[in-house]
């Protein structure tokens, strides 16, 4: 007979048998500020010009050398789930602004390693960090779009008003000018009952006829598509033999896309209409760009979609680089420029960078903490210290020591010069005018930087329990041996 063990009394006892619990500040509290502390160390080294690459191997063995903390985080698939929470507001701050994420990490983190002080001092910080929070053209970030082709360097990167495609024209004619394009969403061959049916042909006559009528509808159809004015074909399927024939006969240009996504962005571009059958498009239907050609960039073949004009819908930025790695770095830098200018459309106003706005902010938040009485004050100046961490992650990862850099900072900023910061181009302990060297941040992203990494450290300092369930499923099968017949071989 199995002896039963009882259950400790209390919350546990309520829960299945496998589960988890924790609770009070030892167990829950400093656990979470400690998961969250080492999320924000993992990226701080990564923060500023001067940061150092991560080399990450995502769950696909995919290698990633970057930088960028958003990368960085959506490679590594974050379990815990009070890191979880600084996870998400990073992930906010990227669909907010685009940018700033690594700013997210640090701040939070660094809240939450001051906070830790306050909390064995007997402090609270929540409140605090609500209280002294600040009440607070279209443009369209899928316009530019990113063509990466191995080859060259960075240098040879170029910038072009339409679409490239790494693809090749399925028949003869490989250049176009004064382009007048149909699109179809299906594919370029003859047209398919919709029920199955069967054809009963006893004659070779009769077969030749069949055959012959089916080159004649496809004949006809292909030259009503050249009649209505188009000379550049896009279909979104597969091309038939007998269609590329009739297509090379009429001097149709014919280009295959097998994304329907790449389909809707050049209809986008060509201010053209995909149609679903293969029939003649009308004037309005079309597309038009000034020239459509095959080229060749390295090694590659790409088709060019090209506006003369610099006011078309879309743009491409062609990327040429030694490696991929390289490459995808790039486009990422590419895509926080894009978005940084999206955050331009909303508010133009910009703030001073290279860690003059947190200092400026440090040095009037904790001045306001000195009016406030009672313990609120601690909250406050820890509040106010926690800005220090960007100024001193990118001296720390310039090589320079970090405590004079805040403190040339601290004694300038007293003397009223609010646009100054660490001068990341010199080598020693330098500070510069930001305003004046042109490093500047814009205010939407600090703002929202600072609200969500706030908000996240606020969240994980109100939780004081973690309950885990037991995990789904039975046992995991041994992985000791993959062969399982040498195991019945024994």
């Amino acid at each position: 007979m199995a002896m039963h063990v009882p259950k400790a009394p209390g919350f546990a006892q309520m829960l299945k048998e496998g589960a988890k619990h924790f609770s009070g500040l030892e167990e829950a509290v400093f656990r979470n500020i400690q998961a969250c502390k080492e999320l924000a160390q993992t990226t701080r080294t990564a923060l500023g010009p001067n940061g150092m690459n991560k080399m990450v191997i995502n769950h696909l063995e995919k290698l990633f050398v970057t930088n960028d903390a958003a990368t960085i985080l959506r490679e590594l698939e974050v379990q815990h789930p009070a890191a979880k929470m600084i996870v998400m507001a990073s992930h906010m701050q990227e669909q907010e602004v685009g940018d700033g994420t690594n700013f997210v990490l640090v701040f939070a983190g660094t809240l939450l390693e001051l906070a830790e002080e306050l909390l064995r001092m007997g402090l609270s910080v929540s409140e605090a960090c609500i209280s002294i929070l600040p009440n607070s053209g279209h443009f369209n970030v899928d316009s530019i779009r990113v063509c990466k082709i191995l080859g060259s360097g960075i240098s040879a990167s170029s910038v072009l008003h339409g679409m490239v495609f790494k693809k090749e024209t399925e028949g003869d004619v490989t250049s176009v000018k004064d382009a007048k394009i149909a699109v179809y969403s299906c594919p370029f061959d003859g047209m398919i009952t919709e029920t199955k049916g069967t054809v009963l042909i006893k004659t070779a006559d009769e077969l030749r006829n069949f055959s012959k009528g089916e080159e004649n509808l496809m004949d006809l159809q292909v030259k009503a598509i050249a009649d209505a004015g188009a000379n550049v074909v896009v279909t979104g399927g597969k091309v038939a033999d007998m269609a590329l024939h009739y297509a090379n006969k009429y001097n149709l240009m014919l280009v295959r896309l097998n994304s329907k996504w790449d389909l809707r962005r050049l209809c986008k571009t060509l201010g053209a209409t995909a149609l679903p059958k293969l029939i003649p498009p009308t004037l309005e239907e079309m597309g038009h760009c000034n020239s459509v050609y095959l080229s060749e960039v390295g090694d590659t073949q790409v088709v060019v979609f090209k506006h003369e004009k610099e006011d078309g819908a879309i743009s491409t930025i062609v990327i040429r680089g030694s490696t991929d790695n390289l490459m995808d770095d790039i486009e990422r830098a590419i895509d926080d420029g894009v978005n940084t200018f999206k955050v331009f459309t909303r508010d133009k106003r910009l703030v001073p960078g290279g860690g003059a706005t947190e200092i400026e902010l440090a040095k009037q938040i904790a001045s306001y903490g000195e009016t406030c009485p009672g313990l609120d004050q601690y909250a406050i100046k820890k509040f106010a210290e926690a800005f220090e961490a960007i100024p001193r992650a990118l001296a720390e990862n310039s090589g320079v020591k970090a405590n004079e850099v805040l403190s040339k900072l601290y004694a300038v900023h007293q003397e009223g010069n609010k646009n100054v910061g660490f001068d990341i181009e010199a080598e020693t302990a330098a500070v510069k005018d930001m305003l004046e060297t042109g490093v500047l941040d814009t205010y939407l992203g600090k703002h929202w930087g600072i609200k969500l990494a706030t908000n996240a450290a606020v969240t994980v300092l109100r939780v004081d329990q973690i309950i885990m369930a037991k995990p789904a499923g039975g046992p995991k099968p041994p992985s000791g041996k993959k062969d399982w017949d040498d195991d019945q071989s024994e």
